[in-house]
């Protein structure tokens, strides 16, 4: 599995959500209480970025229209969505956030 450096590991604090480019995938990464998790940055319902949603615990919900996902494994918690959303491995390597490619 290859692995793609997307920033500083300082770089996402706790409680809050950033979103990097993946080879051209728009993944979102989430600091839930020091333990990072990413996921697919487009909503399944109506592909809105879920970077700019609002993050409580390991649920994320969207801003546009509501939909909820738990970023630890990207499933749905509320719709309208109906799909989940990717979840993709990530790591610290030294001070880099490494994202799955």
């Amino acid at each position: 599995m290859e692995f793609i450096n997307v920033g500083n590991s300082t770089g996402v604090a706790a409680g809050t959500l950033k979103a990097f480019d993946v080879e051209g995938t728009r993944v979102a990464v989430a600091n839930v209480g020091g333990s990072l998790y990413a996921f697919s940055d487009v909503c399944t319902h109506m592909h809105c970025s879920l970077a700019r949603g609002k993050l409580e615990g390991t649920i994320v919900t969207c801003a546009c229209h509501g939909s909820q996902f738990d970023v630890t494994t990207g499933a749905v918690r509320r719709g309208p969505a109906r799909e989940p959303v990717r979840a993709f491995q990530v790591r610290i390597k030294g001070d880099s956030v490494q994202v799955e490619a």
